[in-house]
């Protein structure tokens, strides 16, 4: 889905309060170097604490934090345009008795789009009692510090599911020595690894 244009909301500043405003963003741009850009969220008792200290309501703390945990869902996308060709790639892993599959990489004038297909057997009587087991949050495709990678569309049923990623630069028609790494996170916003890595060598 494209995301709508900005448009600034009031005509109205002060300019007092620029310097200020730059030192906001000297801050969080600091927050992100020192994190290694992976903050988390503060303890809820921090938050009352700095609402009380600094006169502000929890629940703008609370949301300013929210969506600086966000921040990649606002970094400009790239969106695929002309339609090249397909790359066959038919590669497979298996792991905890499910099939992790790339078939191909549909590739694109401007980026590379991998699909990630997860297929399991499920067994009607497992479906309630294991309904966690059904649902993977695999946010990170990567391939190396070269390649921008996002999450892109991704739909399922019962015993399968596919999940598309958006690369940028393309991918070389010959992606020998490349290397296809999926892991997988708690949530979407790429909190706490669960520990699973999926990888294909692309040789």
């Amino acid at each position: 889905m494209k995301r709508m244009p900005f448009e600034r909301p009031a005509d109205h500043y002060d300019e007092r309060i620029i310097s200020i405003d730059e030192q906001i963003c000297a801050l969080l741009k600091e927050r992100k170097e020192v994190s290694n850009n992976n903050p988390g969220f503060p303890p809820t008792e921090q938050i009352e604490e700095w609402a009380k200290k600094y006169d502000q309501y929890e629940d703008v703390l609370n949301s300013i934090f929210s969506t600086l945990r966000m921040e990649e869902e606002f970094k400009p996308k790239v969106e695929p345009k002309n339609f090249i060709k397909h790359l066959q790639i038919l590669k497979s892993v298996e792991k905890n008795a499910r099939l992790y599959t790339v078939t191909f990489i549909r590739q694109f004038e401007n980026a590379s789009v991998v699909q990630l297909n997860i297929d399991w057997e499920e067994k009607t009587e497992d479906i309630d009692d294991q309904r966690h087991l059904r649902h993977h949050h695999f946010l990170n495709l990567s391939l190396g510090e070269n390649y921008e990678c996002r999450q892109d569309s991704g739909s399922g049923s019962g015993g399968h599911f596919r999940q598309n990623y958006i690369v940028s630069p393309p991918i070389p028609d010959d992606p020998s020595g490349l290397k296809l790494v999926f892991k997988e996170y708690h949530d979407f916003y790429k909190g706490k690894p669960t520990g699973l890595e999926i990888e294909f060598d692309l040789d």
